[in-house]
């Protein structure tokens, strides 16, 4: 049995999605976003990211933790700040033993969708396909996560980053 987090990171939105395979059927665990305060510190920000996920890979086991690679803006700081988030969430996987892997959106999308150029609303409506959910997460930060654990659970020779 297989369970994996997946995580789409960002310092005003961390969506994430925990999913479970036995080899043929996969089902959802749970999903949901993690929104610290705008309105804090940097640094209380990402204290609460890593909280966060902390307290769902506590409280769900997960066995892998798959994240969205960063990709390039033009703007710096934005990447900055983004790699600060992903820093600690990555971190709160360590801590808790998990191996960690990072898939490009790209890949994510090409796997999910079958186009790497999909639009989030093709990423949308392939993830809650796939995985039959009654309910759709309206945030595209929760579907990209998913989407990364299932990107995650369908590459053979994964390798932890």
């Amino acid at each position: 049995m297989r369970r994996i987090i997946g995580v789409d990171p960002g310092i005003s939105t961390t969506g994430y999605g925990v999913i479970e395979s036995d080899g043929d059927a996969i089902s959802v665990i749970t999903w949901g976003a993690i929104s610290p305060p705008s309105k804090k510190t940097i640094h209380v920000r990402l204290g609460v990211l890593y909280d966060g996920i902390k307290d769902i890979i506590d409280r769900y086991n997960p066995t892998e933790f798959a994240i969205e690679e960063a990709f390039y803006r033009n703007n710096v700081k934005t990447v900055l700040v983004l790699g600060q988030a992903r820093g600690v969430v990555m971190l709160a996987a360590a801590h808790q033993g998990l191996p960690c892997y990072e898939y490009s959106p790209r890949k994510i999308k090409m796997s999910v969708v079958g186009n790497g150029n999909a639009s989030k609303e093709q990423v949308q409506y392939m993830v809650a396909s796939i995985l039959e959910m009654e309910k759709t997460p309206k945030k595209h930060d929760v579907t990209d996560a998913l989407a990364t654990a299932l990107c995650h659970l369908h590459q053979p020779e994964a390798i932890a980053a």
